[in-house]
């Protein structure tokens, strides 16, 4: 089959791009029609029989990113697993289950799909891949050590990374961004789970993640009753150590249950923090003793104007009439305030900038008020460089880490718990989230920042049918594999635009 030139296969997008948008030019300006738009006559489905063709023709160009940062070598030489490789390796089975997450599989049986589909298997330049039972008996190899060794492996190809496409992401400011989840099973038999304190039955992963590039350092499982903040510190460490070679400052974030006072002091000398407080007597009684000139209206930023400078008519809130016709009980926001004051934890040597945020907030049942109650949210930090609002505004962005949550949740299903103990799912987990982070990885391999920005936010479904779902021919050659993509659709320019990159970077 006849090679295509780069320079050819960039005309023929701009020709594919033309025929579509000739038929999106028609829209609006049809006749009324007689028939349905939708409509077919006699189908005939023929097998070819030389012709390699797959789904998942993104599937090369993300392997050639792996492959490229090394990341599958360290593997191999990191994690020792396997006494003999008949055939696969360490890297094999991690890339393989990875690679089946990115494909769109939401379980391990998934895996079944991809190994009788010859084209991919030759995109991914292999003979044959582990099927769901070895790629399930894999898993269940892991001990805790060896997990911690697989996310280190990971974390080794990051500097790559962020000493070239993702520098400008990183920007002055690194923000590490800790919580605690809830992994639910309805399983009886899973070991190592336990009922959480919301009466859910199953695990309560650790996650620490980089808010700038949405990269998930370290995901760590553990039993479904421990506390949020439960072994925190050493993981926050080892992200601290991560991260701080690669950015100019570093910023560690997190709520009420990762206000870890003893480690206050010993973070301050390398880092800064902004963490939130929990509304204790001391807090409570400082705030309640300061002169009303202290306090100052907290005002928020304005909504984001539409790009047409016209706002649609908003539809009547139902739910809010609702809630009055029914009387039932209704907390409305009248106004916020800030102030600030010193503050020595008692596990501290030194006193901490804290930032008091007060709400007034009425109490309504159906159109009778109540009375107004007033609240304290309180953050303590070690930024002197913000303002009172910057302060909440900064620790208010921390909670973009729950759409990373949701997507490690129901994007990647990386926390679907489908082994059997704690540890094999843990390892199960940490290689779903990989899927997760390749896709920050190829978001940075992007030419424009704006769209690095726009992949590195997308959804991982959105990612799944942009870089992975696309129609292509694999024609495997004696040094090179040549994916031949038969379909299109707008991303496609990027996806070559990042793949070019991907070519072009030395990394290391």
């Amino acid at each position: 089959m006849k090679r295509i030139t780069h320079k050819q296969s960039r005309r023929n997008i701009g020709a594919r791009r033309a025929r579509v948008a000739a038929r999106h030019a028609r829209a609006g300006r049809w006749d009324a029609q007689p028939a349905p738009m939708l409509n077919s006559g006699p189908v005939r489905y023929e097998v070819g029989a030389n012709i390699d063709a797959t789904a998942f023709g993104g599937i090369a160009a993300v392997h050639r990113l792996v492959t490229r940062l090394g990341l599958a070598e360290r593997i191999d030489e990191d994690l020792q697993l396997l006494k003999v490789h008949l055939p696969y390796h360490e890297s094999d089975h991690v890339l393989n289950l990875a690679y089946n997450v990115a494909c769109g599989g939401t379980r391990l049986e998934d895996i079944e799909r991809l190994r009788h589909d010859t084209a991919y298997m030759n995109a991914l330049g292999a003979q044959l891949i582990p099927d769901p039972t070895t790629a399930g008996d894999f898993c269940r190899r892991f001990s805790e050590a060896d997990v911690s060794t697989l996310m280190e492996a990971i974390n080794a190809v990051r500097p790559q990374l962020w000493a070239h496409r993702g520098r400008e992401l990183l920007g002055p400011i690194a923000y590490l961004d800790v919580d605690g989840t809830i992994a639910p099973t309805c399983g009886q038999h899973k070991a190592g789970m336990d009922m959480s304190y919301k009466g859910i039955w199953g695990y309560a992963p650790l996650i620490v993640s980089l808010a700038n590039t949405k990269e998930v350092l370290y995901l760590v499982n553990r039993s479904g009753n421990v506390p949020s903040h439960a072994g925190a510190a050493q993981w926050i460490d080892k992200a601290i150590e991560l991260v701080a070679p690669h950015a100019e400052r570093v910023c560690l974030r997190g709520d009420t249950d990762f206000s870890l006072t003893a480690n206050f002091d010993r973070w301050a000398e390398r880092v800064d923090f902004v963490f939130g407080m929990d509304c204790n007597t001391a807090l409570r009684s400082r705030a309640e003793a300061l002169d009303e000139t202290d306090w100052t209206p907290l005002q928020r930023p304005a909504p984001v104007a539409p790009r047409s400078g016209k706002r649609r008519r908003r539809e009547p809130n139902h739910k809010r009439r609702i809630v009055t016709e029914r009387e039932y009980v209704n907390l409305q926001l009248n106004g916020e305030d800030v102030a600030e004051f010193s503050y020595q934890p008692g596990k501290c040597a030194r006193p901490y900038r804290v930032i008091a945020l007060r709400k007034n907030i009425s109490k309504t049942r159906g159109e009778q008020v109540l009375i107004d109650e007033i609240r304290y949210f309180f953050y303590i930090t070690t930024r002197t460089d913000l303002t009172a609002a910057q302060v909440v505004a900064c620790a208010n962005d921390r909670c973009d880490q729950e759409n990373v949550i949701e997507q490690l949740k129901n994007g990647v299903n990386a926390l679907r718990v489908p082994l059997y103990d704690l540890v094999s799912n843990w390892a199960y987990m940490v290689i779903a989230a990989l899927a997760w982070n390749i896709k920050s990885w190829f978001a940075m391999m992007l030419h424009r920042k704006q769209d690095r920005r726009d992949w590195i936010n997308m959804e991982f479904r959105r990612f799944t049918t942009q870089a992975i779902l696309i129609p292509a021919m694999i024609i495997r050659r004696a040094r090179t594999i040549t994916v031949r993509i038969i379909g299109y659709h707008r991303a496609l320019a990027r996806f070559l635009s990042a793949y070019n990159t991907i070519e072009r970077t030395r990394f290391g």
